[in-house]
């Protein structure tokens, strides 16, 4: 099973016993988890006429006892709150209650008080308290994302709050699948220890009887990881599609907004990227930018031919220009004219910054050695004035946390050109991610410098070349999921809650990253499932991070962290 059909099926369980003319009312995180994996056309297939948010329904008086209003919401506090007063003067024909999680008895209590008119007709849960970005990818949106990276002393009650909602979402994922873990996290991470124990608590202890599924041989694994054990991964600009325009434009939701980009139809100022509704990105989304082009290329090629034009077409550019003059081959082809505008924006964002001047160096720094060449390369790039502000910024990150113990006077070097060149960062960012993430903080093998095999696999990937110089980083990710699957993670270093332990490889595994994945990520764990190792791997984290979030939650932190003299 996977996350996207899990959620689907939920969706359709809710829609297609209600017969007749429906409102669907979502609070702000519900909107996310529908729309993510339901179309506009499919609701209206299943009679929905109207989608409303929750608060902004409270607002109106107007009767339309002629709908039935089905309700789909997060079971928190401030929903139950606007319920009870919906309830208390009905304006729909039925009420039909379903939530994301599980509710508590106290909060059925008070819909059954409200419910006086008797217009209730049902009140459920679905498990469905996740956003399921891609079949193997998950995320839960939380908005303060940065509130992670704080001790418990600054802010308990935003902490305990960011907390619930992880174990919350983590917990919906099992209830969907019927599953209960055996759970492990990161030794180093306080926070992935207490959403670890947490987690632990509701599943074994206080809502044991309903993960008490029927047993099978080898129980899943829920894996915690903290985002600061590998802080490379988000700071890279990225070449493989799905990751590239989340890091050059941004993706939110699966949609993609396009309107800031010069003058673009109605139809194509928002766009969908999802797998499951878009053949050409399915095929396409984990290729690379040199083959997407090509890809694109032929499309338009074959529609030439049906169009018996002969444009010669050579660039991205031409490319464009060809679906412009030909508004039938975009009502043919929306899909392509969609990729087509998407490439063409990305070309000329990476011509704009020099990115590929730029990303060579990154990857020299997340893969290879040579400190000297290294820091001469970052500081002619400081002093190029076509690099921008925020690119120069994640150079000076990337070698701070390579070198940070080997050249400190050429880091000291770095960061007074840095602050020269880019006044607007706040000073002493970089010093605060080597604080959060530095190599004292980390428990993974980063940079492969510690066992033997992955000292001598980085050499033969320096020796032979590589086919590709911008793809060649892989994240730290990928390194657990092999020792997952040899069977070989220490329990020193990921250590088990409680007294459940596992004997032999689990089968599923679910590794959740608190601070948030990335989809380079995501696309590892793709491609390891398509290798069909005997192990099933799912990706959750708090957010999807591209450079900008990441970089974002840093300021924030560091924001904090300076206001509150018991961080420092």
């Amino acid at each position: 099973m996977v996350l996207v059909s899990a959620v689907r099926d939920y969706v359709n369980r809710m829609l297609q016993d209600i017969s007749g003319m429906k409102v669907l009312i979502l609070d702000s995180q519900t909107v996310s988890i529908v729309s993510i994996v339901y179309s506009q056309s499919e609701l209206l297939q299943k009679e929905v006429f109207l989608v409303e948010l929750v608060d902004s329904i409270s607002m109106s008086k107007e009767s339309m006892s002629h709908l039935k209003a089905v309700y789909f919401l997060r079971p928190i506090s401030e929903n139950i709150q606007h319920l009870r007063r919906q309830l208390a003067t009905p304006r729909f024909g039925e009420y039909h209650l379903f939530f994301s999680n599980m509710l508590k008895d106290t909060q059925i209590h008070i819909l059954a008080d409200s419910d006086e008119q008797e217009v209730v007709q049902q009140v459920q849960e679905l498990y469905a308290d996740f956003v399921a970005a891609d079949p193997y990818h998950f995320t839960l949106n939380i908005p303060s994302n940065h509130i992670y990276m704080l001790p418990a002393v600054v802010d308990p009650s935003g902490l305990q709050h960011f907390c619930e909602r992880v174990v919350d979402g983590i917990a919906a994922v099992f209830l969907a699948f019927k599953r209960r873990p055996v759970i492990r996290y990161q030794r180093t991470s306080d926070i992935a220890k207490r959403i670890a124990q947490e987690t632990a608590k509701l599943m074994y202890q206080q809502e044991s009887a309903l993960f008490d599924f029927r047993r099978t041989e080898i129980s899943p694994l829920l894996l915690i990881l903290d985002r600061r054990d590998d802080p490379v991964t988000p700071l890279l600009n990225q070449w493989t599609y799905q990751a590239m325009v989340h890091e050059l434009i941004g993706i939110q939701d699966n949609k993609v907004d396009l309107r800031n980009i010069g003058k673009l139809s109605k139809d194509q100022q928002e766009v969908v990227l999802s797998s499951e509704q878009d053949a050409f990105f399915k095929v396409n989304m984990y290729e690379n930018f040199g083959d997407i082009g090509m890809n694109i290329k032929r499309m338009v090629d074959d529609f030439q031919q049906v169009a018996k034009s002969n444009q010669n077409i050579q660039t991205v550019e031409d490319m464009a220009k060809f679906v412009d003059n030909y508004p039938e081959y975009r009502k043919m082809h929306g899909n392509v004219s969609k990729h087509v505008t998407l490439v063409t924006e990305m070309s000329k964002i990476v011509e704009e910054r020099k990115l590929m001047v730029v990303s060579e160096t990154e990857q020299e720094l997340a893969c290879n050695g040579g400190q000297g060449a290294a820091f001469e390369a970052v500081m002619n790039l400081l002093n190029n004035d076509n690099v921008s502000d925020i690119d120069r910024l994640r150079l000076v990150m990337l070698y701070a946390l390579r070198y940070e113990k080997e050249s400190p006077v050429q880091l000291m070097q770095l960061f007074n050109k840095l602050a020269s060149r880019c006044p607007k960062y706040k000073p002493g960012l970089v010093q605060f991610l080597l604080k959060q993430a530095g190599v004292d903080k980390r428990t993974g093998d980063l940079y492969g410098n510690r066992d033997f095999l992955n000292i001598a696999r980085n050499m033969a990937r320096g020796l032979k070349g590589v086919e590709n110089v911008y793809t060649q980083h892989q994240p730290l990710l990928l390194q657990t999921m092999e020792s997952i699957i040899k069977n070989r993670m220490k329990d020193v270093d990921y250590p088990f809650v409680g007294n459940h332990y596992q004997q032999g490889r689990p089968q599923d595994v679910i590794i959740f990253i608190v601070g948030g994945t990335t989809y380079e990520e995501s696309r590892s764990v793709a491609l390891q499932n398509a290798t069909n190792s005997g192990v099933r791997f799912m990706l959750g984290g708090s957010v999807v991070l591209n450079s900008k979030r990441f970089l974002k939650d840093l300021e924030e932190a560091q924001r904090i962290a300076k206001s509150s003299p018991s961080v420092l």
